[in-house]
């Protein structure tokens, strides 16, 4: 019998489901690496940018008033993360959001967190 939280097997069919369902720990790992890119406010603002329509880095910066090689950088941790792609337009990058993925978890996060209790 087993009473782990003080009820007889109350949770075994949530607990085998859990486990039968688990993605390996790689893909995880990658889930919480992704979820830490999106932990930088700088970061977020960017993309929520991007949500609007693709831009270069000028016009980024000017947007978030930050420097061209601040918003460089971030932009740079996006594209390892697979959030945000280029295209080069003559000497220029124009940024975009990856795929709708990255904008549904945008617009969810912010559901979320403008929920009222």
């Amino acid at each position: 019998m087993n009473t782990i939280c003080g009820s007889p097997a109350k949770h075994e069919q949530t607990v085998h489901a859990a486990q039968s369902q688990m993605p390996a720990a790689a893909t995880l790992a990658r889930l919480a690496d992704a979820f830490k890119t999106f932990g930088d406010p700088t970061r977020v603002r960017i993309l929520w940018a991007l949500s609007v329509g693709e831009m270069c880095v000028g016009h980024l910066a000017e947007l978030l008033q930050m420097e061209q090689s601040a918003v460089s950088h971030q932009l740079r941790v996006l594209r390892q993360a697979r959030l945000v792609r280029f295209r080069k337009e003559g000497r220029s990058a124009v940024y975009a959001l990856d795929d709708d993925h990255v904008q549904h978890i945008l617009q969810l996060g912010l559901s979320h967190v403008e929920e009222v209790d």
